[in-house]
C-alpha cells in the first residue's frame, strides 16, 4: 500500500509562496540507506531517522522526520516537520492557506522569525521564537499560516518547528480550541552553558502551561560548545530531534542537524555539542498512546472511517470557515486507505 502522508509543495504566483498538497510516496518517506543506524546491545539508541529534505520551491526546505518508516510515531507525536532556515526575499513570504485537522493538537514552535495564524475559531495571534500555538482541532478546526504584511514587504528569516500531537481517543470528537503560550510563560532553566525552555508537557521537575492532554514533553535545549546535560529517561518513548549543530553522545556517536534519534525505553543519555560549535535540540516524547492510529492529509483518528467522513466534509465545505480568508487547499487525491500507526 502507498502512504498516504501529505507534503506542502509550493508554486508561485504574484510575489507569494503558495502551498498545496502532493502526495509522498512509501519510497519517498524512506532514510537515506547509506545512513541507516544499526544499534548494537549496549547502545542507548533504538533508531536513527535521517529524514530526506524537499524543496518546495524558492529554496524553501522542509525535513519531515515523523512519520518515516522506521519509527511512525514518538509517544504521542505522529508528525514532526522542520520549516527552514530560510530567507525569504521582500516580497515573498509564507502561505498555508486554510485547510482542515481532526484528531490531534497542532504545535508550532520557531527558533526565527514569525508566523500570523488564524482559525475557524476567529483566532487572529502572531507567533514569534520562545512562543507556543497550541491548536487543539478535536472534532474539526480550519486554519491558516501566512507571513505577516510587515514580515512580507521586507523580507524575513523563517526557522522552526511543527509537531502533531495525537489526542486519547476520549478527547478525539472534542470541541476544537487554540491557545497561544508566550515565551515569558514558559519554564526555563538556565545555567553552565545550558539553556532550556519547556515548550509542553512535564520534563526535569518543570510543568507547561501548554493545554495538553495526555503525557507527554516537549524541551528547546541549548548548549554551548563546553556544556552537557543529562536527559532522564522519564517517560517509556523518547527522541531527540537536532536543530542545529552536531550532537556528542559518547560511544553513540555524533549526529548532524537534520536527524531524529529515538532512545531504547529507559534509556538516558547525556547530551553535549560536538566540533566547537552551540547545538540546539529538541526532546520530545511521552506515554504510549491507547491504540493504533490511522493518518491519511491533515487528519488523525483511531478510526478510518472517521477520517474518510472527514475527507467528504471537507469536499463538501462542512467544516468551518477561517473568517477573512477566501482560499484553501482542496483535497487531494489521496491513494489507498489511510495508514495506521504504529
Amino acid at each position: 500500500m502507498r502512504n498516504s502522508c501529505y507534503l506542502i509543495t509550493l508554486e508561485k504566483r504574484e510575489g507569494r509562496v503558495l502551498p498545496l498538497s502532493t502526495p509522498i510516496q512509501e519510497a519517498e518517506m524512506a532514510d537515506h540507506p547509506q545512513e541507516t543506524f544499526i544499534p548494537d546491545e549496549a547502545s542507548a539508541l533504538e533508531t536513527v531517522v535521517v529524514p530526506r529534505t524537499h524543496d518546495l520551491g524558492d529554496n524553501f526546505e522542509v525535513r519531515r522526520a515523523l512519520p518515516s518508516r522506521q519509527r511512525r510515531m514518538v509517544g504521542p507525536y505522529v508528525f514532526l516537520d522542520q520549516m527552514g532556515p530560510h530567507l525569504f526575499s521582500p516580497g515573498r513570504g509564507l502561505d498555508v492557506r486554510p485547510h482542515p485537522h481532526i484528531g490531534l493538537a497542532t504545535v508550532t514552535y520557531l527558533f526565527d522569525g514569525e508566523i500570523l495564524h488564524r482559525d475557524s475559531l476567529g483566532s487572529v495571534q502572531y507567533i514569534r521564537p520562545g512562543d507556543v500555538n497550541w491548536m487543539t482541532a478535536g472534532r474539526g478546526i480550519t486554519h491558516s499560516e501566512r507571513s505577516g504584511d510587515e514580515a512580507r514587504a521586507n523580507g524575513q528569516s523563517l526557522f522552526g518547528l511543527q509537531c502533531w500531537v495525537a489526542l486519547p481517543q476520549a478527547h478525539e470528537e472534542r470541541d476544537p480550541g487554540f491557545v497561544h503560550v508566550g515565551k515569558e510563560a514558559l519554564p526555563c532553566m538556565e545555567g553552565e552553558g545550558v539553556s532550556t525552555r519547556l515548550v509542553a508537557g512535564e520534563f526535569l521537575g518543570m510543568r507547561s502551561p501548554a493545554p495538553t492532554l495526555s503525557p507527554l514533553f516537549q524541551l528547546d535545549v541549548s548548549l554551548t560548545p563546553d556544556a552537557r546535560l543529562d536527559m532522564p529517561a522519564e517517560y517509556p518513548e523518547q527522541a531527540i530531534y537536532v536543530a542545529q549543530g552536531v550532537l556528542d553522545l559518547g560511544r553513540d556517536g555524533r549526529f548532524e542537524a537534520g536527524q531524529l534519534l529515538v532512545l531504547k525505553p529507559g534509556k538516558g543519555v547525556t547530551l553535549a555539542a560536538a566540533d566547537g560549535q552551540p547545538l540546539r535540540l529538541m526532546l520530545l516524547g511521552g506515554e504510549p498512546m491507547d491504540g493504533s492510529r490511522y493518518l491519511s492529509w491533515n487528519f488523525v483518528s483511531s478510526s478510518a472511517e472517521r477520517i474518510e467522513a472527514a475527507k467528504r466534509d471537507w469536499q463538501q465545505g462542512r467544516f468551518p470557515a477561517v473568517p477573512g480568508e477566501t482560499e484553501f487547499i482542496p483535497l487531494p487525491d489521496i491513494p489507498g486507505k489511510p495508514v495506521r500507526y504504529p
